[in-house]
């Protein structure tokens, strides 16, 4: 049988890269916290994403992600309103944030604000790891010129006032030319690295290489390796449908060596030793148990090599290279 992911063993508690940052395997994603039911399918109330919160820090789960702009600023919110609940943030839990566009402002000045937001919103003077989140949404030559985002978030590591600086975000190819620029400490991928998708191979070795943490992210695909009625959505878009059919037949594997998709899905990130933590999107308390009891699961060896061969094409992944 592999070694289990429980909380107390070995590989439960791990550095994150350069950044004298400690993180669980598991860390709370705060995307679904705040509400967004034009992603998730369904709102999360208050008390809702406030309970979850105070359930994570009740839990051996001690690393919480989130974004200035998820639900404008209603996840860091909640978690800032559990914080202040439990009497502060415990020594040992870890809050990660993104520094946010305002409309089409994705200026020096406007992740200075970002961050000042943040530690507002969440009851923090200090923030430890800070990421740039989706700057593939504007030009790169914007986001990365002398004054800019990039500089602004550099030069607040620099000032102390914020801790280390993440790069957070989507297509591969326009995050390496961010990582090129030298400044990060820690990278952030998302649906790229999953059972179905390994768009961000050359990527996570570009990390690597420059000595990143890395964090992994969405390891579920928006939802189809969640189980459930997950639609026929993978990584926010329409899946291909050998995607679809891969995820069917992953699924059958997994229920004949007695698991789910779900349980496998967490754990084929978690037993990667590249990541420092995998980040799990939950809105409700009782999926802090559920995750946690998936993360220590025993699985057996030869569950692995089976869904290997079953993994889709290159050219249905995400970021496919050009002509592939």
């Amino acid at each position: 049988m592999t070694t289990s992911f429980a909380p107390g063993s070995d590989g439960w508690i791990r550095p994150l890269g350069p950044t004298g940052l400690h993180v669980s395997a598991v860390c709370l994603g705060g995307s679904p916290l705040g509400s967004m039911p034009q992603l998730y399918g369904h709102e999360v109330t208050d008390d809702e994403g406030v309970a979850t919160v105070r359930a994570v820090l009740d839990s051996p789960i001690r690393t919480i992600d989130t974004s200035n702009g998820y639900s404008d600023g209603e996840s860091e919110r909640r978690i800032g309103r559990a914080l202040a609940a439990a009497g502060g943030r415990p020594e040992d839990v870890v809050v990660i944030t993104k520094v946010d566009p305002r409309d089409r402002d994705y200026s020096g000045d406007r992740v200075r604000a970002s961050v000042q937001e943040s530690r507002e919103r969440l009851g923090l003077d200090h923030l430890p790891l800070v990421h740039l989140h989706d700057p593939e949404n504007f030009p790169f030559e914007e986001i990365a010129r002398p004054g800019g985002a990039v500089d602004a978030l550099v030069e607040l590591r620099e000032s102390g006032e914020i801790g280390a600086v993440g790069l957070a975000g989507g297509r591969v190819q326009e995050m390496a030319r961010y990582l090129d620029l030298g400044v990060f400490d820690v990278l952030l991928v998302h649906n790229r690295w999953t059972l179905l998708d390994r768009s961000a191979g050359d990527l996570l070795r570009q990390a690597q290489d420059g000595g990143l943490g890395i964090v992994n992210a969405a390891v579920y695909g928006g939802g189809l390796l969640a189980g459930g009625a997950a639609g026929s959505m993978y990584g926010y878009r329409e899946a291909p449908p050998e995607v679809l059919e891969a995820a069917e037949r992953m699924r059958a594997v997994c229920e004949r060596h007695g698991t789910d998709l779900r349980t496998t899905a967490l754990q084929f990130s978690l037993r990667d030793p590249r990541f420092a933590t995998t980040v799990v999107g939950m809105s409700r308390p009782e999926r802090v148990e559920q995750t946690v009891a998936a993360a220590s699961a025993d699985l057996p060896d030869e569950l692995w090599p089976e869904l290997e061969e079953l993994l889709p094409p290159e050219r249905t992944w995400l970021d496919a290279p050009l002509g592939g």
